[in-house]
């Protein structure tokens, strides 16, 4: 098992900015669109949609591991460069998913969220690739949330089927 290597010492400071970038991004997000759970209970849903208690929950978890793992690729990497083109497809990535809310719940694009959704995969694959060069664990932190994007693109895909396609 590949041991959690920090170059330096610790630094709390850096490591609390770290997990609170992704949860204020999202804290953000979830108030700009408090109207959210409420469309969300109104869609039609499939046995396999989950409680819109969910969210936030899986959400919370998945922010609290990008945060570490954004944490653990800064801290671990040898090479400035190497981490910074890391952080820079992390925090692109974050802003798409940042994004991603707005379009899917305030503009009811559905269709173009499904698109958006998945430029948004593509990032975070990218910077697992890239943390995961770095610091094996930073990358392993990030695969629960490409576990959760790939069901929430079909979540996502069968809205825009079922609300956009057939109107």
């Amino acid at each position: 098992m590949d041991k959690i290597k920090i170059k330096n010492n610790f630094n709390l400071g850096n490591f609390i900015i770290a997990v609170l970038l992704p949860l204020t991004v999202g804290f953000i997000a979830g108030r700009l669109n408090s109207q959210s759970m409420e469309i969300y209970t109104g869609f039609e849903k499939p046995a396999f949609f989950p409680p819109a208690w969910v969210f936030p929950v899986v959400w919370t978890i998945l922010y609290i591991l990008m945060g570490i793992a954004s944490y653990l690729a800064w801290s671990s990497s040898t090479s400035k460069k190497e981490a910074r083109s890391a952080l820079t497809f992390y925090l692109i990535q974050l802003g798409l998913n940042f994004a991603w809310t707005f379009i899917f719940f305030t503009c009811k694009l559905y269709g173009l969220a499904f698109i958006e959704l998945i430029l948004l995969l593509i990032f975070v694959i990218i910077t697992t690739v890239k943390f995961c060069k770095i610091s094996k664990v930073a990358g392993l932190m990030m695969i629960p949330y490409i576990i959760w994007l790939l069901y929430a693109g079909v979540l996502n895909f069968y809205i825009w089927k079922a609300y956009e396609m057939t109107a």
